[in-house]
C-alpha cells in the first residue's frame, strides 16, 4: 500500500513538494486554507533570482538545482514558465557579478544602462507567470493522483488527520503561529500591475529604493517594497511611489495602474528551515519554509531536499 502523507500549504513550496511525492507514487494530499491566487505566492513577481534568504551556500544550491527544472519547464507552453533577459543595475556602485551566476552566461552592460543607474550585468532567467503556472503546477498534482483539500486552517500540526503518517509543513509566515517559530518574520511587499511594456527583458535595483519592472506574457509586474510588516492592505502612496521611479527609470509618463496586490515574504532570520521533526503524537513531519522572497527561486531544490529527508529515490541528472 502507498504511503499517505499530507503537505500543509498550496504555495508553490507545498505545490512543487506534493508534486514531487506524488509523482513517485505516495498518496499525497494537500491540506490548505487558499490556493492558487489565494496564496502568498500569487503575490509574487516570481522571477529567478536568489533575493532576501539564507543560508547562502544552501539557497545558491537550491537555486541552481530549480534553474535547470525551470529552464526544462519553459519549453512547455502550458507552464506558465519562459525565459527572460534578467537586467540587475546598481543606483551607486559598480555591480559584481556572483561567481554562481558566471556559468549561466551572465555579463556585464556595456551600454543601453538607464541614466540613473551606475551599472549592471545581465543574464537570462526563468519567469513564472503566476497567474498560468500556479494552475499548472495544482493540475499536474491532480494528473498524478493527488488530493487538494481547501478550506483546512490547524491551529497545531497535529489536528491533521491521523490518517497521516508523514506531514510537510509549507506554511509559510503562517509557521510562526502554527509551529512557534518566533525566528520567522513578514517582509511586505507591494506590486502593482501595468501594461506590458515593448522591452523584452526585466529591470531590477536592489538599491533604495527597490525596483523591480518584470515583463509577463500579457502584463508587467512593477514593484517594491520589502518592510517588516503584516499588513496586507494596499498604500496607494507606495503605489505611486513605484510609479514615479518606473516612470523615472524608464523615462516615460507614469504608467496607469490596472491592479496591486500585497504578500508576505516568509523570512527566517537563521535561514530557511529544512528539516525532519516528530511531533507530539509521534508523527514525523518535515518543514519546509523561511524562503523570503526566493519561495520560486529555490522551489524545486527544497522539494528535493525533502524528498531525500523522507527517502525517496534521488532525482536523476538530466
Amino acid at each position: 500500500m502507498a504511503q499517505m502523507v499530507a503537505v500543509v500549504g498550496a504555495g508553490v513550496s507545498g505545490l512543487t513538494c506534493a508534486i514531487t511525492f506524488a509523482e513517485h507514487g505516495w498518496r499525497t494530499t494537500i491540506l490548505t486554507d487558499q490556493i492558487g491566487r489565494g496564496t502568498t505566492s500569487a503575490a509574487a513577481a516570481a522571477i529567478w533570482y536568489p533575493y532576501d534568504t539564507g543560508p547562502v551556500a544552501n539557497t545558491i544550491a537550491w537555486a541552481l538545482e530549480t534553474y535547470g527544472t525551470l529552464f526544462d519547464l519553459a519549453h512547455d507552453p502550458n507552464s506558465g514558465v519562459s525565459m527572460l533577459e534578467f537586467r540587475r543595475f546598481s543606483r551607486a556602485d559598480e555591480i559584481e557579478i556572483p561567481k554562481w551566476a558566471l556559468p549561466l552566461g551572465a555579463r556585464k552592460i556595456r551600454s543601453e544602462i538607464p541614466s540613473v543607474f551606475k551599472s549592471g550585468f545581465t543574464l537570462n532567467v526563468p519567469l513564472m507567470d503566476t497567474t498560468i503556472y500556479l494552475d499548472y503546477l495544482a493540475q499536474r498534482f491532480r494528473d498524478a493522483s493527488g488530493e487538494i483539500r481547501s478550506g483546512k486552517r490547524f491551529s497545531k500540526l497535529e489536528e491533521v488527520d491521523p490518517e497521516f503518517s508523514l506531514i510537510i509543513n509549507c506554511t509559510g509566515i503562517g509557521a510562526r503561529t502554527l509551529v512557534q517559530d518566533f525566528d520567522l518574520e513578514p517582509h511586505r511587499g507591494q506590486i502593482a500591475i501595468i501594461a506590458k511594456p515593448e522591452f523584452p527583458y526585466s529591470i531590477v535595483c536592489d538599491d533604495p529604493p527597490l525596483l523591480y519592472i518584470i515583463p509577463r506574457k500579457t502584463d508587467c509586474v512593477v514593484g517594491g517594497t520589502n518592510d517588516l510588516s503584516d499588513d496586507y492592505a494596499i498604500d496607494p502612496a507606495e503605489t505611486a511611489s513605484m510609479m514615479v521611479e518606473c516612470s523615472r527609470v524608464l523615462a516615460i509618463k507614469p504608467p496607469n495602474v490596472i491592479g496591486q496586490r500585497v504578500g508576505l515574504r516568509p523570512f527566517r532570520r537563521s535561514g530557511v528551515r529544512i528539516e525532519r521533526a516528530l511531533l507530539s503524537d509521534g508523527r514525523t513531519v518535515i518543514h519546509n519554509y523561511g524562503h523570503g522572497g526566493s519561495g520560486f527561486t529555490i522551489s524545486w531544490g527544497c522539494a528535493e531536499a525533502v524528498a531525500q529527508i523522507a527517502g525517496l529515490p534521488k532525482k536523476k541528472a538530466n
